[in-house]
């Protein structure tokens, strides 16, 4: 029995895990917390940080040529590629290179080698200090997008206007990088849209293709909310494959030809542009079920074989079918919950597969600044896209978080 390490245990490695031992592998899962979601789907459970690749290394090593050789390592949606490059790199397994981790874990890096590639992105500059701030927006005029160089999850990512204070913004955003750095981008007007590359030497097929929703812009300005996605895109043939075509090349800039690959696109007046490649399977339940239910590709198990070292064919990357599929999250008032109303109805209505709320009586529900956030959400399918989010909505509509203040 072949032996694979998931770095990450969250809520959404469990469908990771599950496929995994669907295809007869032993798994281990590594997550600093010692009460992660995915300790119980797991054969063997490391409560190492997913962070700390070192350690993480370490013990993949005594594991290794202690008697239980580990034959593939993959992040099971979680943000730690280098974590993932370290430990690949130390079994000799397949993976990302130490340099390709880098360049995906730090944005001012990753934006470097693409432009150096030729990759369209938007405008964008490292900047070193609140005085830095204020002259590049003297220079460059509103609105632009400040974020931390290493952080995830859109925590510390805001969209500078007139009316947002630079001083509270340039404070806000550097608490958010565990380096202390900032960088400012050009904010790209356009459809934004998620991709998922599938990349195997001499190939790549990007079967994932998802348009973000990004409605609640403004209600949550100057912090930049999705408000999940839906899939087939909107988009025209021509514009989809300039999308997926250069989110492959992006990749491969970034030095991935072989594993997956997550993009975020905007397709702009001038095109598509990228804002970042992310290398690993992609989270928001967009590889684990979104994609798989919108056009039949297994994502999660083609990730899992190319991390053994498998070869895979390439029209198992190509959807087989494309069905309507949509994700709403669920966004109650902040304060303290005093319970949930419509569960029952939600679950039965038609075109649900799965709905999930973390929040239960008694929970303090923060002011919302980050996608992680998010109290819930609901995945529906549907005959269109139209339908799907229609579906979505309706469910989100239906099922009532109450709180009151704290």
């Amino acid at each position: 029995m072949k032996t694979l390490l998931l770095i990450g245990g969250g809520i959404e490695a469990i469908p990771v895990i599950e496929r995994a031992k669907a295809m007869q592998l032993f798994v281990a899962v590594a997550d600093g917390d010692c009460n992660a979601p995915g300790r119980r789907y797991a054969d063997a459970f490391w409560e190492i940080s997913t962070y700390d690749a070192l350690a993480m290394a370490k013990q993949a090593l005594a594991a290794h040529y202690g008697g239980h050789p580990i034959h593939g390592v993959l992040a099971a949606c979680a943000d730690v590629p280098l974590t993932v490059a370290i430990v690949a790199q130390a079994l000799r397994l397949p993976g990302p290179s130490i340099h390709t981790g880098f360049l995906t874990s730090d944005k001012f890096a990753m934006k470097t080698r693409l432009r150096e590639a030729g990759i369209p992105i938007p405008w964008f500059a490292r900047c070193w200090s609140l005085e830095d701030l204020k002259t590049t927006i003297v220079q460059r005029g509103y609105p632009l997008v400040l974020k931390p160089v290493d952080s995830r999850g859109a925590r510390g990512v805001l969209r500078l206007t007139h009316d947002v204070d630079l001083t509270w913004a340039f404070d806000y955003s550097t608490s958010f990088s565990p380096s202390g750095r900032v960088m400012v981008e050009e904010y790209l007007a356009g459809p934004q849209i998620s991709t998922e590359s599938i990349l195997c030497a001499s190939w790549a097929e990007t079967p994932g293709c998802i348009n973000r929703n990004y409605i609640k812009l403004e209600a949550y300005a100057p912090h930049m909310i999705e408000d999940g996605g839906e899939q087939p895109t909107a988009l025209s043939s021509a514009d989809h494959a300039a999308v997926c075509t250069v989110a492959e090349q992006a990749a491969h800039a970034l030095g991935i030809y072989r594993g997956t690959a997550k993009g975020d696109i905007v397709l702009t007046k001038d095109g598509p542009k990228v804002i970042e490649i992310a290398a690993r399977l992609s989270g928001g339940w967009m590889s684990t079920r979104q994609i798989p239910l919108a056009t039949g590709v297994d994502m999660v198990g083609i990730a899992i074989r190319l991390a053994l070292g498998e070869d895979i064919a390439r029209d198992e990357a190509m959807p087989r079918y494309h069905k309507g599929i949509a994700i709403r999250y669920f966004w109650p008032a902040p304060g303290r919950s005093n319970g949930i109303k419509g569960m029952y109805a939600a679950r039965a209505f038609d075109g649900v597969v799965q709905l999930d709320v973390g929040v239960k009586s008694g929970d303090i529900i923060p002011t919302v600044t980050n996608h992680t956030q998010r109290a819930g959400f609901v995945i529906t399918t549907g005959a269109t896209r139209d339908e799907a989010v229609a579906r979505a909505e309706a469910v989100v509509r239906m099922v009532h978080i109450e709180t009151e203040k704290a």
